[in-house]
């Protein structure tokens, strides 16, 4: 049966996207902590999990964190001097190139520990994580043939979906040929990022870099330098009319007139018949 061009498919999962007023509230917040605290630092993750983020944060809870569109925080660093003809002071300045640094995923980080004891301590923290679909293999890992009796009978059939060799030997499941995860330097595929996860085998590694900060006592500072390229939006050139299309349209348009010509033809000519049979039936009376 013919699918209706008027059946639309309508998604349950949808959830309510968050409004003005939770913008301006995190714009608020930055202006607020941009005031509280002493120091801020733009970092970037690397391997990005929400669990591990979530222990940095309660490592530091005397700070604060946000993590969210750019352009939103980019308005609450923003500031506004008075007068507008007067040069831009220091930590204007700086406040500015640490906006201009706001480029793909980052976040901020407003506390009033030394920069130093910031450093040190995220130079040292690292969490190892399974790696994803799109990571890059560190490592070549490969699977004699044999027995894995670390897996449960019950597991088998999802292992051979998942593209492994493998067969039930007297309830054990067991590779019958030897078989090659992943290699070195290539990206993994959602199956074999499944496969390293079954078997234990962590490849990513969390970590979050600091990229530039800006103190009260120093100013700006670049301390990690990214490939990025500050660009400014301009706007798209209007597309010149096609020559084809315009004459298309001027000769559909004249074709209209000359149909609306010819309604009026005729109706004129139906009210000339109309008077001309009145004039014959007073003749006739």
């Amino acid at each position: 049966m013919p699918k209706s061009k008027r059946d639309k498919k309508v998604s349950l999962t949808k959830t309510d996207r968050k409004g003005l007023s939770n913008k301006q509230q995190i714009i608020e917040d930055i202006q607020q902590c941009r005031d509280t605290y002493d120091n801020i630092f733009l970092f970037s993750v690397q391997n990005m999990r929400n669990s591990k983020l979530k222990d940095v944060r309660t490592e530091w809870k005397n700070s604060r964190f946000f993590f969210g569109k750019n352009r939103v925080m980019q308005l609450g660093l923003k500031l506004v001097s008075e007068d507008e003809s007067s040069k831009p002071t220091k930590l204007e300045q700086g406040m500015e190139k640490l906006r201009e640094q706001m480029i793909g995923q980052c976040g901020l980080l407003f506390t009033s520990e030394s920069k130093k004891t910031v450093l040190e301590w995220f130079d040292s923290y690292k969490a190892t994580e399974y790696a994803r679909s799109g990571f890059r293999a560190t490592k070549t890992i490969k699977l004699k043939a044999g027995p894995l009796e670390e897996f449960s009978h019950a597991i088998e059939p999802h292992l051979r979906s998942l593209g492994m060799p493998t067969k039930l030997d007297r309830g054990i499941v067991t590779l019958y040929k030897d078989f090659t995860i992943c290699e070195k330097g290539k990206l993994l595929t959602p199956e074999q990022a499944r496969m390293l996860k079954l078997l234990g085998k962590p490849m990513a590694q969390f970590k979050v870099i600091i990229n530039c900060c800006l103190t009260k006592k120093d100013g700006f500072e670049e301390i990690t330098k990214r490939d990025i390229e500050v660009t400014k939006k301009t706007k798209k050139p209007a597309k010149a009319a096609d020559p084809k299309k315009s004459k298309k349209a001027e000769d559909a348009m004249s074709e209209d007139e000359d149909d609306e010509d010819d309604d009026e033809d005729d109706e004129e000519d139906e009210d000339e018949d109309d008077a001309m049979e009145e004039d014959d039936d007073e003749d006739e009376a």
